[in-house]
């Protein structure tokens, strides 16, 4: 059982994965790292106070790391490491921007986590995804297979939400993944029990799933739902489990698409992505994801130098 896990980055987002990494309690230990002075051994410090509570052994450890590097060796021999570190998109900022003040972040903890943690599965969260996805590979040098990014599990959580909520039906009895042809509600396809129109509402619904939280919220983004699909990642890789998940990993043949990051299903083990899950799709999403590969490509090529 790997005993150690490191999450980067104490914001909401991180700092709630890192509570419910400890309170799955099946690590010995959870690393938070924050480069604001003591915020990480703050929340670290609460967190371990509600052990007894909670009844969980997992310790959590907080730790401040410099720009320089410095206190990245509180990181040391992790077995998983989540990085949430970068600055959301503020208001009139382009995407560009957001990827070049991101790419720097990211490169710098891609770095530290290469060098302290040679041997983890990176699972990443930062934005925009696609790309702080390809650019922790580059930066890490690790095998694709054990850098994934957190895609697609979120969409499906939110689109399993509005179908249960539209349906008055139980969480449970909703099965979803990556696409809405493959969602069935107690074992009936939802397409016999939702209209077309009604299903690509809640398709529209989750597309913009994160701008509505953000809108409501004012101040701030979705951190409560992202967090449990990032730490359930994380469980499998874990347990070694198998669970076929929604995730963005490295396609290389599959579909007949190569060379690209790419959300897809795909089974989670010890060493990250076992393989990709080739699933049946109808041919406009086979279509949609074709589409979505090429401009990934190009947008992975804008991170190569950054």
């Amino acid at each position: 059982m790997p005993g150690k896990v490191t999450v980067v980055g104490a914001g909401f987002y991180g700092s709630t994965t890192a509570m419910r990494l400890a309170e799955y309690n099946v690590f010995d230990e959870v690393v938070l790292t924050d480069i604001v002075e003591g915020k990480a051994e703050g929340l670290a410090l609460d967190m371990n106070q509600s052990r007894p509570v909670e009844g969980f052994e997992t310790l959590v450890v907080g730790q401040t790391t410099g720009l320089d590097g410095s206190g990245y060796e509180a990181i040391a021999g992790s077995d998983i490491v989540v990085i949430t570190a970068g600055l959301p998109r503020k208001p009139g900022m382009s995407r560009m921007d957001l990827i070049e003040t991101n790419a720097k972040i990211v490169r710098q903890v891609a770095e530290n986590v290469a060098k302290h943690a040679p041997n983890a599965v990176v699972i990443v969260v930062s934005n925009p995804l696609d790309e702080m996805t390809a650019l922790t590979q580059l930066a890490t040098g690790f095998p694709h297979s054990r850098v994934i990014g957190q895609a697609g599990m979120l969409d499906t959580a939110r689109f399993s939400h509005f179908v249960a909520e539209k349906l008055g039906k139980p969480i449970a009895s909703v099965q979803t993944l990556t696409v809405p042809s493959r969602c069935t509600v107690d074992g009936q396809p939802l397409s016999d029990l939702m209209p077309a129109e009604e299903i690509e509402e809640l398709v529209v619904r989750t597309r913009n799933g994160g701008a509505e939280v953000v809108a409501l919220l004012k101040t701030g983004s979705a951190y409560y739902a992202p967090s449990a699909a990032a730490a359930r990642m994380a469980k499998a890789v874990a347990e070694d489990s198998g669970a076929v998940m929604p995730v963005c990993a490295w396609v290389d043949g599959e579909y007949g698409i190569s060379g690209v990051y790419l959300g897809v299903e795909a089974e989670i083990g010890r060493e990250g992505v076992r393989r990709v899950v080739e699933t049946d799709l109808t041919e406009s999403e086979l279509e949609g994801l074709k589409e979505a590969a090429e401009a990934v490509r190009a947008k992975q090529a804008d991170v190569q130098d950054l």
